[in-house]
This record gives C-alpha cells, sequence and structure tokens, in this order.
C-alpha cells in the first residue's frame, strides 16, 4: 500500500463520524457489547489501543461486530502491525512515526494515521506521501489554536487531533478547516464500560456523533 493510498483510507475512515473512540479495553469478553453500543449510537471507526493484554483478542471480538470499522492504537513497532492486521484490523494509529513503523504499515496494507506534534513532522509525513495524520498530544500541543497555525502553511495535512479531546473541546477542533474528525476516550468511560452500562454509552456515543 502506498502512502497516498493509505491517506485515501484513512480519510474514509475519519469521514464516517466527527469522533473516533480511543478505547482501552481489559476484558475481551465485553468488547462485542462495547463496539454495538458505540456502532449503534453513530460511531462505527473504534480505535482499540494496544495498552493491555487484552487488546488484539478485543480487536477479534470488535472486527466481527456488523458496521463496525476496527482499528489498532498506540502502534509503535512492525510487530505490533504485524499482529494488529492479524487480528483483524483495518486500519492503524501511531502517537509518531518512525521508517519502520510506516514501512511495516505499507507492506502489510494497514492504512496508518501516523502521530504528528510539530509542523516538521507534519512536513516530513507529507513529504512521504502521507495527507492524512493524527495531531497528538492535541491539548499539550497548544489545542485547537496551535492546529489552525499549523494548517495555514501546510493545507495539504488533515488531522485527527486526539489527547485531551473532550465534548467541551470537541467544537474547537471540529469547526478548523484541516480537521476530519477528532479522537476521544470519553464516550466510553470506564465506570460505564465497568458496569456493563451499554445503552449509557450509546447515548454518550450518539451525543458525539451529534457534533457533525
Amino acid at each position: 500500500m502506498t502512502p497516498q493510498d493509505a491517506s485515501a483510507a484513512a480519510a474514509k475512515i475519519c469521514l464516517l463520524a466527527p469522533v473516533v473512540p480511543v478505547l482501552v479495553v481489559d476484558d475481551a469478553s465485553i468488547a462485542a457489547d462495547l463496539a454495538k453500543a458505540l456502532v449503534k449510537g453513530g460511531l462505527p471507526a473504534l480505535e482499540v489501543t494496544l495498552r493491555t493484554p487484552a487488546a488484539l483478542d478485543v480487536i477479534r471480538e470488535m472486527a466481527a461486530v456488523p458496521g463496525g470499522v476496527v482499528g489498532a492504537g498506540t502502534l509503535l513497532t512492525p510487530k505490533d502491525v504485524e499482529n494488529a492486521k492479524a487480528a483483524g484490523a483495518t486500519f492503524g494509529v501511531s502517537p509518531g512515526a518512525t521508517d519502520l513503523l510506516l514501512d511495516a504499515c505499507e507492506a502489510n496494507d494497514l492504512p496508518l494515521l501516523p502521530g504528528t506534534a510539530t509542523a516538521s513532522e507534519a512536513m516530513r509525513l507529507l513529504e512521504r506521501g502521507y495527507t492524512v495524520q493524527k495531531f497528538f498530544p492535541a491539548e499539550a500541543n497548544g489545542g485547537a489554536p496551535a492546529l489552525k497555525a499549523i494548517g495555514a502553511p501546510i493545507p495539504q495535512v488533515k488531522f485527527c487531533p486526539t489527547g485531551g479531546v473532550s465534548l467541551k473541546n470537541a467544537h474547537d477542533y471540529l469547526g478548523l478547516s484541516n480537521t476530519l474528525c477528532v479522537g476521544g476516550s470519553w464516550v466510553a468511560p470506564k465506570d460505564k464500560v465497568s458496569a456493563g452500562d451499554w445503552d449509557g454509552i450509546k447515548a454518550l456515543a450518539a451525543e458525539a456523533a451529534a457534533l457533525a
């Protein structure tokens, strides 16, 4: 997969809904129910972070949920890419970008949202052909004003800002011309996941989907 094809695929995923849930799931047995709640609420693109031992099993379970488009987040190494693809991930997200990671995603035909924090990083990825990137950590890097400033001289790049994004500030990012969607964990809070409050999570997802 070329970087251009990867960016085209990533753009389609980002445009499915205004919010991509960023999920840290410890228990694969609840993965399908969680995915169904989010999809029914209007958020089909799901990022399962590789931050727990259960993450790959979670991806397998969620990948079987009708209507869901499941990706793997926190990709750091080529092995992460291979494991995520084998588990059923259809896209990847990384906190940053290295040549080894980009090579692995291209070799495994896994569309990637590569992380960037600065104009130089965005330019380097653009030079390679990546026109859709993840701005991370968004709030710590200056929030929507910083992303707007980066976009002025580099309008070719579109972003999915993630990191500190919430219902309260999502509009600030979504109002920018260089933002396709945002990534956020607020739609699947730990207390509701632990309680199996799928109706509550569906409601949060619907509220987030309405941000469009």
